[in-house]
């Protein structure tokens, strides 16, 4: 299933990052097509990714007009795997907070996994140079997403992670409304309430080097608010 897997990256001004993180993922996995979802970068991202797929048809390119946000830019590159007939789709960051070598361990898990999570926090505390208050308010969304919606996950945020195309099928994309980190929440829940079979497997965190964090506290409000919704839609069975 390996060679039929997708990876979703989304993008703004994120040119300095799809640099080095491309040629790093098409080197080590020749198997793998990679979907970029560009939001009009105003720093040539899309042109950059444009080029590249001229030389490699395993390179995709999905522009969007404007900057839109995280979680429609994955509801696109969904529906852009399932019509083209992927069996996996990875989700993952282009700015290297998430490691490429993990990749192989995702593929290895979905195999007898539904849904495939790197969790920062299943094994300890594994994030490199995030401020305190950001790591605390990151683990304690955690906690806090446990707490309200009863998932037994451990990082219900992070946004690397891989699923089955099953999942996505099951999952009504276009009831998906949260656009933020809360996206990640939100697709992890449904996934478990439709009794989809979900693996946490460590990964080591790692901020980024150069661009900027799309946080902001629109972002965090969200989130708080969007475990409630998930629970109560989920008790008055309109999940």
């Amino acid at each position: 299933m390996a060679d039929n897997t997708l990876i979703i990256i989304p993008t703004y001004n994120e040119l300095d990052n799809l640099s080095k993180l491309l040629p790093d993922l098409l080197g080590r996995y020749e198997f793998i097509n990679i979907l970029i979802v560009d939001d009009n970068s105003p720093d040539g991202s899309a042109d950059f990714v444009e080029n590249l797929s001229k030389n490699d048809n395993r390179v995709k390119l999905l522009k969007r007009e404007k900057k839109m946000g995280l979680g429609t830019a994955y509801i696109a590159g969904f529906k852009y795997a399932l019509a083209n007939g992927y069996d996996n789709v990875i989700e993952m960051d282009a700015d290297y907070s998430h490691d490429p070598k993990d990749i192989i361990a995702f593929l290895k898990e979905i195999k007898e996994n539904d849904l495939v999570l790197g969790s920062r926090y299943v094994k300890g505390v594994n994030v490199i140079n995030w401020p305190m208050t950001r790591l605390l308010l990151s683990y304690f969304a955690s906690v806090y997403t446990r707490a309200i919606t009863w998932m037994p996950v451990k990082d219900a945020t992070g946004g690397y992670k891989c699923f089955r195309k099953e999942v996505l099928q099951a999952v009504d994309l276009n009831k998906v409304k949260s656009n933020g980190y809360s996206f990640q929440i939100e697709m992890t829940y449904k996934a478990w309430k439709k009794g989809f079979k979900i693996k946490e497997i460590p990964i080591v965190f790692t901020d980024r080097a150069t661009g900027t964090s799309k946080m902001s506290k629109k972002i965090v409000r969200e989130a708080i608010f969007m475990v409630w919704k998930l629970r109560f839609r989920s008790i008055l069975g309109i999940l």
